[in-house]
């Protein structure tokens, strides 16, 4: 199948999502290219928009390797195997932390502002994202929303590694994913554009 880009996978999640337009739905996305995603499924859904922001906690010097994530809420997971494979200390491992925290604390002030986010108490929730590689942010988001008194929340992405899609299913009620190739290499080889998403396109979106 393939997308154009991220609003083009919107629309086409969305419309994979029509059942759930009259059960009142709330679409929360994944700064930054989850909302553009989220976005459209808000959109042919009808529903209410917000977002929580995630940050993947990074190996030293292999940014790209997620050692766990953080999400607003307090919510800290953190991949224990994989961290005493790459050896990481103590002291680096909380310098991280700290430094994903003052980011998240950023793109917080930034997308939301002084607006609060949208209770989540007895609403169907569908968490969409981009796309699904390892699925830290997604586990990470996961928590989060548990712990904000959401039960069992739909999770909606474009596309996704088959091995994460299967160990992410227990957590959801249900996950939707478009495409689940074998032959999955990274989110990018599904999209003809999947160029970096801005600050101020989540803000707009947001505010529109």
């Amino acid at each position: 199948m393939g997308f154009r880009d991220r609003a083009d996978a919107g629309r086409q999640l969305g419309a994979a999502l029509t059942r759930f337009r009259e059960l009142n739905p709330l679409v929360i996305g994944l700064p930054r290219g989850g909302v553009v995603v989220a976005a459209g499924v808000a959109s042919a859904l009808e529903a209410d928009l917000d977002i929580l922001v995630v940050r993947k906690l990074g190996a030293p010097g292999q940014p790209e390797l997620g050692l766990g994530a953080i999400a607003e809420g307090g919510v800290l997971l953190l991949n224990k195997p994989l961290m005493r494979q790459v050896r990481i200390t103590k002291e680096q491992l909380q310098s991280t932390i700290d430094s994903e925290n003052d980011e998240l604390k950023r793109r917080l002030e930034t997308y939301r502002g002084d607006r609060e986010p949208i209770e989540v108490t007895n609403r169907l929730v569908i968490l969409v994202d981009d796309g699904l590689a390892t699925g830290g942010s997604v586990r990470a988001a996961a928590g989060a929303l548990q712990h904000l008194g959401a039960s069992q929340p739909v999770l909606a992405v474009p596309v996704g590694s088959p091995e994460t899609v299967r160990e992410l299913t227990p957590m959801f009620s249900e996950v939707v994913c478009l495409e689940s190739p074998a032959q999955f290499f990274s989110i990018g080889q599904f999209y003809d554009d999947f160029s970096q998403t801005t600050d101020e396109e989540v803000v707009e979106l947001l505010t529109d």
